[in-house]
């Protein structure tokens, strides 16, 4: 029983993980025009009952300016660690099965992508792609699945010993027939979590690149953006633009962090200790 209420928990955990990410994406999308809209006769207004965030220098409301901003941080987060995840599967595979040539040139590009500093290389990427939502996607994408593709190449490997794996290769089956028939089931659990944790890493990323202006365009209401606009009204004590915007972007960090948690123990029962 203590088991069960355990595992209860879990999933109740990632229901509402889902929940309140469902939530901010639905809202973002309906509250677009009130993000971007001006009143000059309401700017800078401190947080209240009418506008909960307040205001900003334009009379734009802040909590509709967080919602569409994380929103759309999501959206491009999911994008791009889906992107960045599937690379990694292929990769990761192909490593491991096509050969030692192909191991070593796969080997070696992840160990380059890894020893090059991530902000230079996504921000490298971002530029040469023109910046924009294309750029951040590109750039994230390109820069997140090494470890994740290390992670698949080293259990493919551990795969390949055992017995059943082994008897297939005897009978006559086709490198791709092993692979789809026996590896990519056992490896589905391990490419979901590792996706789910790399949407977290994907949103930061995204959003200190728009913050330092080589992602997107200052005309979308990106959460990079409200946070890299707010920093010059601070010194003037408009402390709202800013500790809003930021407390939910670390809680949607967070939340990604405890799906990614959960679906691990969901799938792994032995991760849910006594």
């Amino acid at each position: 029983m203590k088991r069960w209420n355990r595992r209860q928990r879990v999933l109740a955990g990632l229901i509402l993980s889902v929940t309140f990410l469902a939530v901010v994406c639905i809202a973002g999308s309906l509250c677009t025009q009130q993000a971007l809209t001006t009143d000059l006769s309401q700017k800078n207004i401190a947080p209240g009952a009418e506008h909960i965030f307040g205001t900003d220098w334009l009379g734009r409301d802040m909590l509709m300016r967080t919602l569409k901003g994380l929103s759309l941080s999501i959206l491009i987060g999911i994008l791009a660690a889906a992107v960045s995840a599937v690379i990694a599967l292929v990769l990761g595979v192909a490593s491991a099965t096509l050969g030692k040539t192909v191991d070593s040139v796969i080997t070696f590009v992840i160990d380059l992508v890894m020893g090059i500093p991530h902000m230079l290389l996504l921000i490298l990427i971002s530029v040469a792609m023109g910046k924009g939502l294309t750029g951040v996607i590109v750039g994230v994408a390109l820069s997140h699945w090494p470890s994740l593709a290390r992670l698949i190449r080293a259990e493919v490997i551990q795969l390949k010993e055992s017995p059943y794996i082994q008897i297939s290769e005897r009978l006559g089956k086709s490198k791709w027939y092993i692979v789809k028939k026996h590896m990519l089931p056992h490896l589905l659990p391990q490419f979901i979590v590792g996706l789910i944790l790399l949407f977290p890493h994907a949103i930061l990323h995204e959003s200190s690149i728009t913050f330092l202006g080589f992602g997107l365009s200052t005309e979308q209401p990106a959460i990079g953006i409200v946070l890299s606009e707010s920093m010059q009204y601070l010194a003037m004590g408009r402390w709202w633009l800013a500790l809003f915007p930021g407390i939910f972007l670390v809680a949607t960090v967070a939340v990604f962090y405890v799906m990614g948690q959960s679906v691990r123990k969901l799938i792994d029962p032995g991760s849910v200790h006594e």
